[in-house]
């Protein structure tokens, strides 16, 4: 398989469409026809990492932070970014970088840390909104089945946990060809009246070319009658942090040291106890503080996130246990998340997680 090959389909595991519009996610270095040998899988694109891949053969490296993310004007090997860079080109190395895209997905990022602390009844902390959008369509009657299909294959109609939804309304429609037309039915200069169904569907806004390409080829008419909407629904399945609850609620104390022991965590630093049970519990991987007014709205008992300053601690007003535990710590599933995800796409290619340390972060205690 060529590294192209391998994006097309890490883009059906997660769509870079999810990322935020900041990030730089994607196929940073590389050439996209080479042919891979292997892919390793990382937390962070360091120069010792690339030397990992370099000797056990691996072209092709998944990461989650990304080594180029802003002002890059050249590449000279005078920090350690340019020098990664630098050794990944000249070993024929690429690197594809994954980020918000997986922090955005719903079995991503912060599904696995509510997984880590058994969560139940798990949902999106902050929901991407007005990120759906609703197509109806036109279609004779005899073609209907045919080009809902098309739909259905190009990824319209998938709402969760289910696909191929639709809703279909049969009426009669008029039309009437004139010349230089080259109708699919009827008579010149005549009104025609004919069955039609209109078909509806949704699906997410990053889909829209290619569904709307993928109704045209399917579509028997010459013209397609069809309207997109925007939709002002919340995205449920998509978006930033995640809550959920402890089948049992604990004391505060007994939560912190429930997290430390998860997590392996030598310190936590929180906001003041507030002599309350913790049941419902929001999370944020990497650095979460703008999603401390979600957890709060959702009425959480606590937030677990990374990064946060001094006046974030406020934030709590009495109302929720605020706890940092760390950027690295609360995404250090990611690796072996991904190495789960990708071995179970690529069966017979040979997927391998870094045994290389990236967190810049240590304690003296």
């Amino acid at each position: 398989m060529t590294v192209n090959q391998i994006i097309c389909d890490l883009k059906t595991l997660i769509p870079l469409s999810q990322a935020e519009d900041y990030d730089n996610v994607g196929l940073l270095c590389g050439q996209a026809d080479r042919e891979v040998t292997g892919i390793l899988v990382c937390h962070d694109v360091l120069e010792h990492v690339v030397d990992e891949a370099i000797t056990k053969n691996l072209n092709f490296i998944v990461c989650f932070h990304p080594i180029i993310f802003s002002g890059l004007k050249s590449i000279t090997g005078k920090n350690y970014v340019e020098k990664t860079i630098l050794k990944a080109i000249e070993n024929k190395i690429a690197i594809y970088a994954i980020h918000t895209a997986f922090d955005n997905d719903y079995l991503g990022v912060n599904f696995k840390i509510c997984q880590v602390l058994g969560l139940i009844n798990q949902k999106v902390l902050m929901p991407r909104m007005k990120s759906i959008l609703q197509l109806q369509v036109f279609v004779p009657q005899n073609y209907a089945e045919r080009v809902k299909t098309s739909l259905f294959e190009a990824g319209a109609g998938n709402i969760g946990f289910y696909d191929e939804c639709s809703f279909s309304m049969l009426g009669t429609g008029t039309f009437r060809p004139l010349d230089g037309s080259n109708a699919f039915a009827g008579i010149i200069n005549q009104r025609e009246n004919t069955d039609e169904v209109i078909i509806s569907v949704i699906f997410e806004s990053f889909k829209k070319n290619h569904i709307i390409e993928a109704m045209k080829k399917a579509h028997p008419y010459e013209e397609v009658a069809y309207q997109i909407v925007q939709l002002e629904n919340e995205n449920q399945y998509l978006g930033l942090g995640r809550f959920g609850e402890f089948k049992e609620e604990m004391e505060e104390p007994e939560f912190l040291t429930f997290v430390k022991e998860k997590f392996n965590l030598k310190v936590i630093r929180h906001s003041d106890l507030l002599g309350k049970k913790i049941k419902k519990v929001g999370v944020l991987g990497g650095s979460g503080a703008g999603g401390i007014r979600a957890a709060i709205s959702n009425q959480c008992d606590a937030y677990l996130t990374g990064d946060l300053k001094y006046h974030d601690y406020f934030q709590s007003e009495g109302k929720m246990l605020i706890s940092d535990i760390g950027h690295f710590e609360s995404e250090q599933f990611v690796t072996a998340h991904l190495v789960d995800i990708l071995s179970q796409k690529f069966t017979t290619f040979a997927i391998s997680k870094s045994t290389e340390k990236t967190n810049p972060v240590n304690y003296f205690l």
